[in-house]
């Protein structure tokens, strides 16, 4: 298999492994969507680490394998590749890319599904495609764009040109920056503290956030409302307000 869950104190690492670049084949896009609705489901997954190991975190796409496909053959299935990163995206859990090297591409894309990123000095990333007559199709144009804003996504995806850590912290395109033998580490701690809050709360968080973000704010608003009021029938939060009135803030110890 080109892509792993691993699982340990609640935190789901969902391992790329296909040397010697990560490169997003058919095959692994599709490991990916199954990898990512086995995480949703799982109760022992409370948080998810995206991880392409010590080297690289994607370097994109499989190029021989698109350079094959013909017109009608990626109308047939660019909607499976852009599902598969939607997957990702929506997994009802916190999610950290850790990112290593290059994140181009898919690679790149497949980082802007993820929460928050954190980035390894040597880290470079990317939309290249630009270079190759094409645009990205894995939800680059869209995903890039609402987190870096459209001037900035329009520059990199036109010129094609890769940002190293240190500008893509300036732009926004990585949250933090870090040693490289720390990436994975802070990603891990950064998700498994999370994996100890309200699950349900954290969910309604994250879906209240990102459909904010595609719609109005009247919309947005009323998706918040919703899962505000909903909450006041969970456990958790039965337990978070107990605690701070007893205990004060910071102390409940979440189911």
């Amino acid at each position: 298999m080109t892509v792993h869950l691993e699982v340990a104190d609640g935190v789901g690492t969902i391992r790329l492994d296909r040397p010697p670049m990560n490169a997003l084949d058919i095959a692994t896009q599709d490991r990916l969507r199954e990898l990512a609705g086995e995480a949703t489901r799982r109760d022992d997954v409370r948080a998810v680490v995206l991880w392409g190991g010590e080297k690289v975190f994607a370097a994109g796409a499989d190029i021989k394998e698109m350079q094959a496909m013909d017109h009608a053959a990626m109308v047939a299935r660019s909607r499976d590749l852009q599902d598969s990163f939607t997957a990702v995206a929506r997994i009802p859990k916190p999610v950290v890319a850790a990112v290593t090297g290059y994140a181009l591409g898919g690679g790149c894309e497949l980082a802007l599904c993820a929460d928050i990123r954190i980035a390894a000095e040597n880290a470079k990333l990317g939309q290249p495609e630009i270079l190759l007559g094409l645009i990205p199709g894995a939800g680059g144009t869209q995903r890039l764009s609402r987190l870096v804003g459209p001037s900035k996504a329009k520059d990199l995806i036109f010129t094609g040109r890769q940002v190293k850590a240190d500008e893509a912290l300036a732009i926004g395109l990585v949250d933090r920056v870090v040693p490289a033998a720390e990436v994975y580490e802070q990603a891990h701690a950064w998700a498994a503290r999370l994996a100890q809050g309200p699950a349900i709360a954290l969910r309604a968080a994250k879906e209240s956030i990102d459909v904010g973000l595609e719609t109005d704010i009247d919309s947005g608003l009323a998706v918040e409302r919703s899962w505000f009021a909903g909450l006041f029938a969970t456990e958790d939060r039965e337990t978070g307000m107990r605690s701070f009135v007893e205990e004060g803030p910071g102390k409940a110890k979440f189911r």
